[in-house]
């Protein structure tokens, strides 16, 4: 059922699918639009604080090269590579190789969300080595477990907030990761996103 449900999407995806940079862009005039008609803002003091706002992002976008390209070394070391080699030869059939890979990149994914890209990717790869399964799939499922990176102990937010003299302090404090990433809340989302995605993406799986 979610093969069928699935498919007319992955035609439209792969035909219309634009360049990720024309996503910037649209979203850069939307929220142009928007901060110029629901703000007591003109559209040129818009321009302006978007001019200023993105050199300011300039140490965050270090910090999130360090993260990803950390996590590409620790995942290309050889006890990861073969660690990998050696999950891999479990996955013997299509089936067990989607759920392998998604759960491993969960698991990456939640440990550290520059770790969990690249560690997805490699998995994939290593497996497609073994055995016999639809690629786009197994990439799509390697990318996946991303979606728990922000509950996980690299999620930007919790770890800014829990941080002493963070940017809102002065209006919500600090709030420390037991509220946050290890609150009960927090930890039953993971469990389930551990076992709703591995399934999802078994059952999209072409016959």
């Amino acid at each position: 059922m979610l093969n069928k449900i699935a498919t007319p999407f992955t035609k439209l995806v792969e035909r219309y699918l634009p360049d990720p940079f024309i996503f910037v862009i649209l979203l850069s005039v939307i929220t142009l639009v928007i901060a110029s008609v629901f703000t007591p803002t003109t559209g040129i003091e818009v321009l302006q604080a978007w001019g200023d706002g993105f050199w300011n992002l300039l140490s965050f976008a270090m910090q999130m090269l360090l993260v990803l390209i950390t996590g590409y070394m620790l995942a290309s070391t050889p006890p990861i590579s073969k660690l990998l080699e050696k999950l891999a030869t479990f996955a013997n059939t299509a089936p067990k190789a989607i759920i392998l890979v998604t759960l491993i990149s969960l698991l990456a994914s939640w440990l550290n969300w520059g770790f969990g890209l690249v560690i997805g990717a490699l998995f994939a790869k290593a497996i497609a080595k073994h055995t016999r399964v639809d690629y786009r799939l197994l990439v799509a499922s390697a990318y996946s477990g991303f979606v728990v990176w922000h509950g996980g102990l690299a999620g930007s937010i919790p770890l800014t907030i829990a941080t002493e003299g963070h940017f809102l302090q002065s209006s919500m404090g600090v709030i420390s990761t037991e509220q946050t990433l290890f609150a009960g809340f927090n930890i039953a989302i993971l469990v389930g996103l551990f076992i709703i995605m591995p399934l999802v993406n078994r059952y999209m799986l072409p016959s």
